[in-house]
Parts: C-alpha cells; structure tokens; sequence
C-alpha cells in the first residue's frame, strides 16, 4: 500500500516547475504547486485505488497537486460534513475547488446540503463550490429529475450579483449546464436569463448574456433534440 510518503515522492517525479507560469496565467494559485499534470495525477490515482485514509494525509501536505489527488482518491461513503467544511476553506485556487467537487463532493449526499449552505457563504472559493457542484451535477446525474434542477433557480439569481471572477463563473458555468441538459431545462435556463439580464448589475448582464448565447446557439439546440431522440443525456463539457 503506498504510504503519503511513497505519494509525494512520486508527484514529485512528474512535477514540470516550466509549466507553473503558464498555469498562473490561466488564474491558478502556484503557491505551493509542484505543477502535475491533471492525466498523470489520473493516472496516479487509479493506480493507488480508492484510499481514505492516504486522501486525509495528502490534503494536509497543503500541496495543490496532492489535494487534487487525494479528492481523486477519497472514498464518497466515508465523506463527512465536517471534513467537507474543512476541505472548502481550505480552498485557494479555481482547479482544486473544480477538482475536488467533481471528484468528490459531487458524489455525496450531502451535496445538496453543502449547495445550498455554500451559495449563502461569504468566501469566493466555497461561493463558487457551490455553483461549481451545480454544474457538475447538472453534467453527470443522469437521474435527477428536471425539479432538482430547477430548485437551484433561486440561488443562481441571488448570486448573479456577485462581482468575484470566480464566483460569477461558476454562476454562469452552473446556469449554462442546467440548461444544456434537455429541452425543458433549456427554456427555464432561458426564461431565467433573461430575469438576471434586467438586473442593474454588471456581472448579471454578463452571466445571462452568455448563457442566452450558448442556450440559443444551433449547435446546442441540435444537441437537445438529437438527445431528445436518443432519450438520454448526453456528458457536458467543462468550461
């Protein structure tokens, strides 16, 4: 079994210092980055297996990349409110909140909890994991009914407003998602917009705009109706 010891010796080996300028460009947070790659920290985790124990480890290294990893490798069922608190605050940088909600967070019960929790939150970091898990699960819960999605309406609006880059994209990222799931999704997600476009706000106008512009885009309007054929959804892209 491999020990955190084994772990950071091995990210180590992969770490590429020469890419931490071009990820600081892209707003990452390069402090304490070693700089692996997302396939290899993949790669590494289907090869350590599921873990626990090692994942509680790697997170208190405060080493990004192995925090990355340790969402890839904790095990859903084990997941505790607390540790998820204590995993948001802990939260720097757009990467490892995405990473680890997807990851992760998105896996558990609680996610509804922690969403809504989380939307009400003051810090930009677990603001934008709370729209971020949204997204994600907008993009791979193919069991949730249209009513779970459109639950989270209210929240989008209320933080429309908000001026944090990070905040304001995941807002939009969450919006975009919901409305890209199928047809009935996809006129709310519109009707929504166009109610957060009339907002006296910049960042409203924004994260409307640009989600009226994907959600009327042919490309995703031939999506829908060939999904609608099929009867299944089809996997979101990340942005």
């Amino acid at each position: 079994m491999m020990t955190v010891t084994d772990t950071m010796r091995r990210l180590k080996d992969k770490a590429r210092p020469g890419q931490l300028d071009g990820m600081a460009r892209f707003g990452i947070s390069i402090k304490k980055r070693l700089g692996v790659p997302i396939p290899d920290l993949r790669a590494l985790a289907k090869e350590i297996g599921k873990n626990h124990d090692l994942a509680l480890k790697l997170w208190d290294t405060g080493i990004s990349d192995a925090r990355i990893l340790a969402g890839m490798i904790d095990e859903p069922n084990k997941l505790t409110g607390k540790q998820m608190e204590d995993w948001v605050k802990d939260f720097d940088s757009w990467d490892v909140c995405d990473q680890v909600c997807m990851n992760l967070f998105e896996k558990t019960p609680l996610v509804r909890e922690k969403i809504k929790q989380w939307s009400r939150r003051k810090e930009e970091y677990v603001k934008r994991a709370a729209f971020a898990l949204i997204a994600c699960l907008a993009w791979h819960d193919r069991t949730a009914g249209d009513g779970v999605f459109m639950a989270f309406f209210s929240l989008i609006k209320k933080a429309a407003t908000d001026e944090r880059n990070y905040v304001k994209k995941a807002v939009n990222w969450a919006l975009r998602n919901i409305g890209k799931r199928n047809g009935d999704l996809n006129r709310a997600a519109l009707k929504l917009a166009k109610e957060i476009i009339a907002i006296d706000s910049r960042p409203a106008r924004w994260i409307a705009s640009d989600a009226i512009r994907e959600l009327s885009s042919m490309p995703v309007k031939k999506r829908l109706e060939k999904r609608s054929s099929c009867g299944h959804h089809d996997r979101q892209e990340q942005t």
